[in-house]
This record gives structure tokens, C-alpha cells and sequence, in this order.
């Protein structure tokens, strides 16, 4: 019985420990009020400031590959909006190509599914998915908790930021999502203008009026994105052969679909569309501009592109891409070379 108690004593501690830890380093994520509800679930991996450092570094971190050469930041720029624009399709281990355009990565708090075909739908889970891929990463899980346990410096990072410098895949994971829950994105010109800090050139307002007609149904304000799968109209290249959706759920009626991207940050985030076809705005206006899709066709006239484009420049963030808390750290520089 006494045993017991001890035994209950000890957990309940532990538990009250890990509990203050976290109180003592939380933050919070700062985003506008008109943004809408959160998807994540907070409670369950409240925002730590040393768990959003750890996850920083691993993000910039090469060791996540089996050759220790690519790392996430090897796809996601913060310069980019955490996209890239040197190549179409996202090059991996070993110079492997892939099938799809890295998209860009921000506001992903407010994501239920993730990658281009909704593949994986959680945030915490997103990071197995190109970790574990022969032609991105190349590792493997066991291996790569295996290389950080091995390492001088990774155990006392994992303890600041759980307090068990016992490397777990849960911890990897969360502390991954910690720095990419960081990676918001609203101060752009268009923010400024809904904050009542700005207002529109008449260019610009014109080109979203155009916009709430012709394209907010999918590219919904204030995300720019429905976060739901469509037709974009291109057709299928013959040697990708991506059926998008349909090649997760195999239903017929998902073949072709794709999820729809936010259109923030476009300056940053080219080439576009699911395979990088198009290494221009203009490119991908002119093509909703002149395809049916499910019998809703955008005409726009030369005038009418030229103000939706001076419209969709207002939802740069300059801001977000020159966030120096999103940049390389330091602190892995130290670590690697120590």
C-alpha cells in the first residue's frame, strides 16, 4: 500500500514539474484577431520558447538526412516565404528530384491537412512524411533519434526544451511544429489596410473587387485559401503523371484535385501551381483567364489583370521574409563546431 502511494507521489510530482516547466518558458502565437479559430490543438503541445528554438534548429539542421546534407530549410527559404524558387520540383538526397513544387510554408496553424494532396493531417506528423522519403530526405526515424541521441549537444537541447534528455520521435515532432506554428505571416499591405493603418490605391481596389468576385469563393479572405481541394485547369504532365487527391483516396471525383494555395507572399513564393509550370504571375492569370473549369470561366481584359495583379502584390509580407527569429540560428553554428 505504502508502495504504492510512493509510486503515486512520484508520478504526481513529476507530472506538477513538467507542468511548471512549461509555465515558466510558454509563449503565445501572435496573429490578428481577424484571422479566424486556430486549428491546432494548443493544448497539446503549448508553445514553449525552448521547444520553438529546439525545432528551429532541427529545421536548419542537415542531420535530419541520411547523408546529413539536406536539411528542411534545403526546400523551405524563410527568404522565400519558406518556399523556393531556384527549380520547378523539389530536389532531395542524392539529387533526386520529386514530383511536386515545395510549397510555401506559413499560417500553418490554421491547417487541418497538409502537403498538396492532403496526404497528412496533422502538423505533427507532416515531418515523417519527407524525413522518411527515399528522394527528399532518405532517412529513417529510429536511425535519425539514434543520431541525435549520439550527438554532444542535442540531449541538453531536448532537455531545456522537455526535460528528458532522452531523445523521443514524439519530441522531434513537436518541437518541429513549435517553430513552424511560429511562422505567421499577416503584415502585409493588405493587413495594414483591414487594420485601418492603410488604405488602397485606386489600382488596388479595383483589382479586389475583381478578386472578391472571381476568386474569393476559393481564395478566401483573410488566409487566401479555402484549404480545399480543386481542378486547377492544367493538364497533366506525361511524365509526372500526378493524379493529386486521387492518389490518396482513390475515389474517382479526387482525381485532379489539389489544395488550394494561399495566395500571400506570391512575390517570394514562384514558380506556382502543384508542379511549378508557371514562373510568373502573369502566367497564371492569363490561364484562369482562358480555361472552362467545371463551367466557371475568369475573362478579364488587359486593364482588369493589371489591377488584380496590383491587388495580390498587397499581400506580400516583406516583414515575414526578413523575420530574423525565422533565420538560420546561430546556436547550431556553435553546436556543429564546437
Amino acid at each position: 500500500m505504502k508502495k504504492s502511494i510512493s509510486i503515486i507521489l512520484v508520478l504526481f510530482v513529476s507530472i506538477l514539474l513538467i507542468f511548471l516547466f512549461d509555465i515558466k518558458n510558454s509563449t503565445s502565437l501572435n496573429y490578428p484577431k481577424y484571422f479566424p479559430k486556430i486549428e491546432y490543438d494548443l493544448s497539446k503541445n503549448p508553445i514553449n520558447k525552448d521547444k520553438i528554438e529546439l525545432g528551429k534548429i532541427l529545421f536548419y539542421d542537415p542531420i535530419l538526412s541520411k547523408n546529413n546534407q539536406i536539411s528542411c530549410a534545403s526546400c523551405h527559404s524563410s527568404y522565400n516565404a519558406f518556399a523556393h524558387t531556384d527549380h520547378k520540383l523539389s530536389h532531395g538526397i542524392n539529387d533526386e528530384i520529386g514530383i511536386r513544387n515545395a510549397p510555401a510554408l506559413f499560417n500553418l496553424a490554421w491547417q487541418k491537412e497538409f502537403m498538396w494532396d492532403g496526404a497528412i493531417n496533422h502538423l505533427d506528423m507532416q515531418a515523417l512524411a519527407p524525413i522518411n522519403s527515399e528522394i527528399e530526405m532518405g532517412e529513417n526515424t529510429r536511425n535519425l533519434i539514434s543520431k541525435l541521441q549520439k550527438t554532444n549537444y542535442y540531449p541538453e537541447l531536448f532537455y531545456s526544451a522537455f526535460g528528458d534528455s532522452i531523445i523521443k520521435t514524439e519530441y522531434l515532432l513537436k518541437s518541429l511544429s513549435q517553430f513552424q506554428l511560429t511562422l505567421i505571416s499577416s503584415n502585409s499591405k493588405y493587413d495594414s489596410v483591414i487594420k485601418g493603418e492603410a488604405k488602397f490605391s485606386d489600382k488596388e481596389k479595383r483589382g479586389h473587387e475583381l478578386f472578391k468576385n472571381n476568386c474569393n469563393s476559393c481564395h478566401t479572405e483573410p488566409m487566401f485559401t479555402n484549404y480545399e481541394y480543386k481542378k486547377n485547369g492544367i493538364k497533366e504532365d506525361s511524365i509526372l503523371k500526378d493524379f493529386g487527391r486521387y492518389n490518396i483516396t482513390e475515389n474517382i471525383n479526387d482525381k485532379y484535385l489539389f489544395k488550394v494555395p494561399s495566395l500571400r507572399n506570391l512575390k517570394y513564393s514562384y514558380p506556382y501551381m502543384h508542379d511549378g509550370r508557371f514562373e510568373k504571375l502573369q502566367f497564371v492569370i492569363n490561364h484562369y483567364s482562358e480555361i472552362n473549369i467545371d463551367n466557371n470561366l475568369i475573362h478579364l481584359n488587359n486593364k482588369e489583370k493589371v489591377d488584380l495583379t496590383a491587388f495580390l502584390l498587397t499581400l506580400n509580407d516583406k516583414e515575414f521574409t526578413l523575420n530574423k527569429n525565422h533565420k538560420f540560428p546561430l546556436k547550431l553554428i556553435e553546436t556543429l563546431y564546437q
